[in-house]
């Protein structure tokens, strides 16, 4: 069922276009040497292009470029082997030169498309308008005294690709999705980092809402938002408030807003902006960038196994869920350890560990996939020894606390402690004799044809056994005695 929100008229379709800014991964700045490492001291990574120093001219950055192509690709986009740098005239404080360099008609890469995967197992189709590459402006700092505000310009001229969806969003959980599944493209590329806290990856979210099977009514933009979550709640906050502006008989201003995750509510930052406003023009330092068709298709022919291909293989070649594979795809790291994991065992055995107990351990310790607390190695171990009957599965989880807490491998940890299931049929037959003997009414009523009484038994069982009887051995016998 589509998502709407009731109002007092009845029932408002949300319609969101995202324009998401990403750093481009590089070691230097788009059109300067300076560097781009984060968490520098202010105002240390500041060449003379970057201060807008009279006299300096840009020279575009080439590993920059080569980055956006690949992201490009990565998006099924179409690639412009002519484009152009314009430039886009603003006054801000912390932008030296009163003009950003960026892209307008002549962006770098043209329309595109992301499949987004939802909750409910089903998938939509995002367009993406366009791509392209311009420089990020400084940072000012308003809290750094309390009548003054200064200005970082080590962030001044670094590489962004700025990737702009079409409208084709319907509801928070679907922007939610669209930016997930964009940063998860991106990490797999190695264009960009991902990282929301550290600012190298922020939406800009357009809102507006309408009736049912109307035309598009005025969107007001919501800048600068650092996180997935907060991307959620500023759809639905700016949408509710446009359907009470609406409602109370008034009209919605086209705007641009801030979000107040504390409040969770949009304020107003100031009126939008038309693009005839920043008079745009060509910048007369740079060429048109003019790309060889070649040298494109060598770069696509060199990309990763995306998410999406990764996903489909996944559920072909070890027989997952489209749910399980999409968790598991969703960092290339995680599918890496995965598939080190299944490699030669049981594929969604693998996936349940992998997505179940291993995932709680990360939570629960505070690490990431890229520094687990167990090996894909060992935990593989740890699987072999199931397949093999050495322990059972509940035995396993035992065993999988104590390699967490140590660090040894699964099967000193069984030998240590004496935890090889036990296979012998005599003890097993022992085992299920004594509890028999002692629940004769149960039996009784188990052969009167209480048939779910046959659980408590093989509890009652593996109990006397603590827990090591093979679950399929004890099965076997407990029904050959009771029938």
């Amino acid at each position: 069922m589509a998502y709407t929100i009731e109002g007092s008229s009845g029932a408002w379709e949300v319609v969101i276009g995202l324009e998401v800014h990403a750093q481009i991964i590089s070691r230097s700045k788009l059109f300067s040497g300076a560097a781009t490492a984060y968490g520098a001291p202010p105002n240390s990574q500041v060449s003379f292009v970057d201060a807008a120093f009279p006299g300096m001219l840009p020279v575009a950055n080439g590993e920059c470029i080569r980055q956006a192509v690949r992201t490009g690709l990565g998006l099924n986009a179409q690639i412009n082997l002519v484009s152009r740098f314009d430039r886009k005239n603003y006054f801000y404080a912390d932008l030296p030169a009163g003009y950003q360099i960026s892209q307008y008609e002549h962006p770098i890469v043209g329309s595109g498309v992301i499949e987004i995967e939802l909750a409910d197992g089903s998938t939509r189709r995002i367009g993406v308008t366009r791509l392209h590459v311009e420089q990020d402006a400084g940072k000012s700092l308003h809290d750094q005294d309390p009548a003054r505000t200064f200005v970082d310009l080590n962030r001044a001229g670094v590489a962004l690709m700025e990737i702009v969806s079409e409208p084709d969003l319907r509801s928070p959980e679907e922007a939610g999705a669209y930016v997930r599944k964009l940063r998860s493209i991106l990490r797999y590329l190695g264009t960009c980092d991902g990282n929301m806290e550290e600012g190298s990856l922020r939406a800009d979210v357009n809102v507006s809402v309408r009736k049912h099977g109307e035309p598009f009514r005025t969107r007001c933009e919501v800048k600068n938002v650092n996180s997935i979550r907060f991307v959620m709640q500023a759809v639905e906050a700016e949408a509710l408030r446009q359907i009470k502006v609406w409602e109370d008989g008034g009209t919605v201003q086209q705007e641009t807003r801030l979000f107040d995750p504390s409040r969770g509510e949009t304020r107003s930052m100031r009126s939008k902006e038309d693009a005839h406003d920043y008079r745009y023009f060509p910048d007369p330092d740079l060429l048109p960038l003019v790309l060889d068709e070649d040298w494109v298709a060598g770069l696509r022919a060199e990309l990763p196994e995306l998410p999406d291909a990764k996903r489909a293989r996944f559920i072909a070649e070890y027989g997952l869920s489209p749910y399980d594979a999409a968790v598991l795809v969703a960092e290339q790291a995680t599918a890496l350890f995965y598939e080190a994991v299944a490699r030669g065992r049981d594929a969604k055995q693998a996936a349940n560990w992998v997505t179940g107990d291993f995932f709680a351990a990360l939570n629960r310790l505070g690490r990431s996939i890229e520094d687990p607390p167990v090996s894909a190695a060992a935990l593989g171990g740890l699987l072999d020894l199931i397949a093999d009957n050495t322990i059972n599965g509940k035995i396993a989880k035992e065993v999988f606390e104590a390699m967490l807490e140590t660090g040894e491998p699964a099967a000193a940890i069984v030998d240590a402690r004496g935890l090889r299931q036990v296979t012998d049929t005599g003890a097993i037959d022992a085992a299920v004799d004594a509890v028999l003997a002692a629940n004769p009414d149960k039996v009784a009523e188990f052969r009167a044809g209480k048939d779910k009484l046959f659980g408590f038994f093989v509890g009652q069982v593996m109990k006397a056994m603590a827990g090591k009887g093979n679950p399929a051995l004890v099965n076997d016998v407990l029904r050959g005695k009771l029938q």
